[in-house]
């Protein structure tokens, strides 16, 4: 990502919060063969030292991302939306922008055996699940669940390094912010609640700057 320095992350907690929240997650590995790119739902280690994830891939996929050669980037994509200048109420004001909280996450893939594999996929149908009212399990039929895990090839990321952006209008005014939000959360084109609760969030626990005068260059282009 474009390095600007207002919007970095560099707190831990706030890629695990991210990760927790925004678990549909792009997988891309540069292979011999080229780019390859695949999504699947990953899971935080909550235990675990450092930031880890689990995961799976539908064969053939591990073969094509060549899991365990090398290292892999996981980019975990929060809230994001277009962001109209005509919402600062500022007449001088007319380049739009897209807000966004992203995570570049890197690590080279480690292959789970079979058994640690069926019980990653067992935590993850659970992890889901346990917000309906009748949550199901691979243990309903664990011979059949055994059968369909033979498709997919368990892999455990520990993050190495990560590069990550909280955009959020933080260059504005805590009174262009508020009208931001109040444009996001209501039912025009570009309308977003999602956003709108990321930036009330980030509002609140400090991570919106007092510094509103000239516009971040990121504000040059969306």
């Amino acid at each position: 990502m474009r390095y600007t320095p207002d919007y970095v992350i560099t707190d831990p907690d706030e890629i695990r919060r991210l990760i927790r929240e925004n678990p549909w997650a792009t997988m891309v590995s540069s292979t011999a063969k080229g780019l390859v790119a695949s999504h699947y739902p990953v899971v935080l280690e909550e235990d675990a030292e450092g930031i880890s994830i689990v995961s799976h891939v539908g064969r053939p996929d591990e073969r094509s991302h060549e899991l365990g050669q090398h290292e892999m980037l996981v980019i975990i994509q929060g809230p994001h939306g277009y962001v109209s200048p005509g919402w600062y109420a500022d007449e001088a004001e007319f380049v739009p922008t897209w807000n966004h909280v992203t995570a570049h996450l890197y690590g080279t893939p480690q292959i789970l055996s079979d058994e640690e594999n069926f019980g990653v996929l067992g935590n993850l149908v659970d992890h889901f699940e346990r917000l309906l009212p009748a949550p199901v399990s691979l243990s309903i039929d664990e011979d059949a669940a055994r059968h369909l895990a033979t498709g997919t090839v368990g892999i455990r990321l520990v993050v190495t390094r990560f590069d990550a952006r909280l955009k959020l209008s933080q260059n504005k005014s805590p009174q262009v912010i508020e009208r931001v939000i109040t444009a996001l959360e209501s039912d025009g084109p570009y309308a977003s609640k999602a956003l709108a609760e990321e930036m009330r969030r980030a509002r609140a626990s400090g991570l919106h700057g007092d510094d509103h005068g000239e516009a971040a260059p990121e504000d040059a282009a969306l």
